[in-house]
């Protein structure tokens, strides 16, 4: 019982260090979520959040790993989330996007908070990836050449005097005991087309590795590297099967439009890393730089509009000379309103040469510090810490059920629900 009052205590703390870092930060914040099942067969769901601080690091906490009694159905879902962000007191504005995988049900959810409050659904890139794999393996001839690889690695694991030989006669041919050798693989009764078949294979499921792990990461900025990487995966396959499929899967994120905007692509160009978008067309690139100036003029609207808000609260209104109807309509009157137009046209002016300036920069290097970099673009920095704080994956709330997994073990399956929720999200702090 003191061990619970401890641990009960240090949550509490800990609850309130989540809050007070949410209630300090003005930038925005992205949310990950994922459902999952204990050994005790109790359901959890886990929701993680996600910003960029002042001194562009990336912060995460983990909010939730909720118990669920009843239904995952998607307003069910969709409720529960907005449970968590009112317990720890986030406001809606400041959510810009949920990230989960392809389920319906998860699916169905977020586009009932994208309806309701304007959040972003993004589904996991590393789900789409696997989907992506699992559908270029159905094909007939990969199928066929995996069942019959499979057939002999199975082959000479079950029996010990075959492996025997095997070892054998690569003693005899002067071969390796790896059998995928050249002269290897003309021992195993494998087709020389099949072969050349797995081969390809391998090198695209090694590319598809590659791109999973790094766009998994959560200490780095993930959402704007995808465009490329499937730009680039797209080059390198050989499997027509996944070209296809990852073609139809990510199309929004290879191409832009007015009609469809990618949020992911909008990041890749406030990334400095991608800021030339060379994965677009011309026009679309240009599309995207008007994209990036109408949503910093946006945002830079809502931000000193909040600043004028404030300051005439304090200050009062400003005593200003009575104005004649007639005068009005003359227009006799006008150097306040004059005044005004000048200074917001002077302000716009000052945002698009930013936004030229910065889409004229050379691609940052890895080895530049990204602070020192933003600092001579601070309209676009803001901007941009609204869309680089979105993780690419569902990860991050995935990684909450290594450790409630370590928690809800076999030897720990009398423990509530609530005591997991609590000792995972104060491990996850």
């Amino acid at each position: 019982e003191l061990i619970l009052q401890s641990s009960w205590s240090k949550s509490m703390t800990s609850l309130a260090k989540v809050k007070d870092a949410l209630k300090a930060t003005e930038n925005k914040i992205a949310l990950t979520t994922d459902a999952w099942t204990s050994v005790a067969t109790e359901a959890y769901l886990g929701i993680t959040c996600h910003f960029i601080s002042d001194g562009w690091e990336l912060t995460s906490f983990c909010l939730t790993t909720m118990p669920l009694e009843e239904r995952h159905t998607g307003p069910n879902i969709a409720a529960w989330v907005e449970q968590a962000v009112e317990r720890f007191e986030i406001p809606t504005s400041k959510i810009v996007a949920v990230v989960h995988d392809n389920g319906s049900n998860v699916v169905l959810a977020a586009n009932i908070l994208q309806e309701k409050n304007g959040r972003v659904s993004v589904c996991c890139a590393g789900h789409t990836l696997q989907l992506v794999i699992n559908h270029a393996l159905k094909n007939p001839q990969i199928s066929k050449a995996l069942g019959a690889s499979r057939s002999l690695v199975e082959h000479f694991k079950r029996s010990e005097l075959a492996a025997s030989d095997l070892k054998l006669k690569q003693k005899q041919m002067g071969t390796p005991e790896d059998p995928a050798t050249q002269r290897g693989k003309q021992y195993l009764d494998l087709k020389s087309d099949q072969w050349t078949l797995l081969e390809e294979l391998a090198q695209d499921l090694q590319a598809f590795e590659c791109a999973t792990v790094y766009l998994s990461g959560e200490s780095y900025v993930t959402v704007s590297a995808l465009p490329p990487l499937v730009k680039g995966l797209l080059k390198s396959t050989h499997t027509s099967s996944a070209s296809e499929e990852t073609t139809a899967r990510w199309s929004g994120e290879v191409t832009f439009t007015d009609d469809k905007q990618s949020k992911q692509i909008i990041a890749a160009a406030l990334d400095p890393r991608f800021l030339q978008v060379k994965f677009l067309t011309p026009e679309e690139r240009f599309s995207v730089q008007n994209k990036v100036q109408a949503l910093a003029l946006q945002h830079m609207d809502r931000s000193t509009g909040n600043q004028d808000a404030t300051a005439s609260a304090e200050k009062g209104s400003p005593n200003r000379r009575t104005v004649s109807v007639l005068d009005s309509l003359l227009g006799s009157d006008s150097t306040d309103s004059d005044n005004d137009d000048s200074e917001e046209d002077a302000h716009n002016q000052k945002i698009r040469d930013e936004v030229l300036m910065y889409f004229g920069e050379q691609p940052l290097s890895k080895t530049e510090s990204l602070l020192s970099w933003w600092k001579w673009f601070p309209a676009l920095a803001s901007l941009a810490k609204s869309f680089l704080c979105i993780p690419a994956t569902s990860t991050p709330s995935e990684r909450l059920f290594s450790a409630a997994g370590n928690i809800a073990s076999k030897k720990r399956a009398s423990l509530s629900p609530e005591h997991v929720n609590m000792l995972t999200c104060y491990i996850a702090i």
